[in-house]
């Protein structure tokens, strides 16, 4: 039934690809700028202000999460700069001269390698924070309800929650970047 939609409906022309490739692109790279950031932000004041003194399981499981969530944010870095590669198609797809339009290979070439970065900084970042809540959990596990805390390794800190909330922004960083790519491949695979 598929192959009988697809040829009624009209194949995408390279303008439009080009154009809509043109806008996408920067909007994507802004909101994966702006996620990363926050993610960074939380994360570097997160480990600014971990106390060394106290060291508990809970603590040693908490910095995995912090250094997933970094591994992460070294990905969405990378992911960053390979949007440079998607600038340079976008300006070759805008050039006037034919010739120097990319081959549609390199195009797919270039969104495949785009998004294979964000899958594995979505599972990297899915990681994290998977390790960061539940380390969280077993902190609030471990208070007794209704009762004062005189332990401060069960003390559920804020800058417990901002690698959480460090870790679920990168998760959107690399979705929006994932995304991006999926959708202007499944574009040109039409």
């Amino acid at each position: 039934m598929s192959n009988n939609l697809n040829s009624y409906l009209p194949a995408p022309t390279k303008q439009k690809f080009a154009a809509t490739f043109h806008v996408v692109r920067p909007i994507s790279f802004w909101i994966q700028l702006a996620l990363g950031g926050v993610s960074s932000l939380a994360l570097f004041l997160a480990i600014l202000s971990r106390s060394s003194t106290v060291q508990t399981t809970t603590n040693s499981v908490m910095w995995v999460g912090v250094f997933f969530g970094v591994l992460g944010i070294v990905v969405l870095c990378f992911r960053l700069y390979w949007v440079n590669r998607y600038r340079h198609l976008d300006r070759l797809l805008q050039s006037p001269n034919r010739e120097l339009h990319p081959r549609k290979e390199d195009v797919i070439q270039v969104l495949s390698t785009g998004l294979i970065i964000s899958l594995i900084g979505i599972l990297l970042a899915f990681f994290a924070s998977e390790v960061t809540v539940f380390a969280v959990l077993s902190k609030s596990l471990a208070l007794p309800q209704g009762i004062a805390v005189y332990k401060p390794e069960n003390v559920i800190r804020s800058l417990d929650l901002f690698v959480v909330l460090a870790n679920v922004n990168l998760i959107g960083a690399h979705l929006v970047g994932g995304a991006t790519s999926l959708g202007l491949l499944s574009w040109l695979d039409r």
